[in-house]
């Protein structure tokens, strides 16, 4: 199995949400959802709470917090509730390249890559189904997927059109023989030219939504990012980042991990203002910047792997959406205009 299937499986799945009525009054969370779930008991329930699968308002919340009215009560397990059934849709695709074993894609911000939590339709997947016939299975039953990118990452993707192709191409990224390397803009100004990131990747103990490093090397699965800066604009650094293994998250936890959170990425903490001035000025600059990228600023911006057929060094490169250049440029005028340096931290 390689990174990106583990990385696959380390997804939430809502098995339940229930919207709480206005006239609710206060209740053990574990006796409101005896109510609303077949089949099990309230030992289970609070089994669930203890292994922090249960949240209220996106918060995970014990078996003893009490549900009070316009409470939003999720479910979440990291397994699918049932079978999905993966319906063709006519989602347009940018293939960049293709042959008769694999195709090339450049996926958009926004798209969902598979049916998953909260997303059983207008998927990547959905779009493959349509456009292409029996596509193989990987590890994890999703077709034609070799590895995959967040709903708000944007870049390139490699998907397998025969089981030859899916076997060779994973293994290049259990191996790690593949090469992927992604542009972000981080908040702060990175230091170092260069350097490497290194450390274990898990859940996070309080938020599941999130994934964190832990220097336990028993808690999670070995993670290591390689970045250097391209530019720097004071406040912010643009970076590109080279990965060794393909974890949950990984670029967007092991720069916040190092204090340079993702530019706008919002389940981090990117999406506040965390370095620069207190000026009334510099606050809307940087609103107007989220505005301009409202998603974490992060793109797969390059691919590279031999072909399963050819033996062939396949190397592919893809521009920076218009959302990440705008933002870029913005950024390059005002610490131009400011003469934003190190000193400014």
């Amino acid at each position: 199995m390689n990174d990106e299937s583990l990385e696959i499986e380390d997804e939430l799945y809502e098995h339940l949400r229930v919207d709480v009525p206005k006239g609710q009054e206060l209740l053990r969370i574990d006796k409101f959802l005896m109510h609303f779930v077949p089949n099990t008991t309230r030992n289970k329930i609070q089994q669930a709470a203890n292994n922090g699968d249960i949240y209220v308002n996106d918060v995970p919340v014990k078996s003893n917090y009490k549900v009070k009215p316009f409470d939003v009560v999720r479910v979440l397990l990291p397994h699918p509730p049932f079978e999905n059934r993966i319906d063709p849709e006519n989602i347009p695709l940018d293939i960049v390249y293709e042959d008769d074993s694999l195709l090339v894609i450049n996926k958009p911000a926004g798209l969902v890559v598979h049916p998953g939590h909260g997303n059983y339709t207008g998927t990547l997947v959905n779009a493959l189904a349509y456009h292409f016939q029996n596509l193989p299975l990987n590890s994890s039953e999703r077709p034609g997927l070799v590895h995959r990118i967040d709903k708000n990452t944007s870049g390139l993707l490699v998907i397998a059109k025969t089981d030859a192709a899916m076997a060779h191409l994973a293994r290049q990224f259990e191996f790690k023989t593949s090469e992927r390397e992604y542009v972000a803009m981080v908040w702060g100004n990175v230091k170092e030219d260069q350097g490497t990131i290194e450390g274990n990747i898990a859940r996070h103990v309080k938020d599941r939504m999130q994934m964190a490093v832990f220097a336990d090397p028993n808690i999670g699965k070995p993670a290591v990012t390689h970045y250097k800066v391209l530019e720097r604009f004071g406040y912010v650094t643009l970076v590109s980042c080279i990965l060794e293994t393909g974890r949950t998250h990984q670029i967007r936890v092991h720069m916040k991990h190092i204090g340079h959170t993702l530019f706008n990425d919002e389940r981090y903490g990117g999406n506040l203002i965390l370095k620069g001035t207190t000026f009334a000025k510099y606050k809307q600059f940087v609103e107007n910047c989220f505005k301009i990228m409202p998603r974490q600023a992060l793109h797969a911006k390059t691919l590279s792997f031999t072909h399963p057929l050819s033996g062939e060094m396949m190397r592919f490169d893809t521009e920076l959406p218009d959302d990440m250049k705008a933002l870029i440029e913005k950024w390059r005028t005002y610490a131009n205009s400011n003469a934003v340096g190190e000193d400014d931290e």
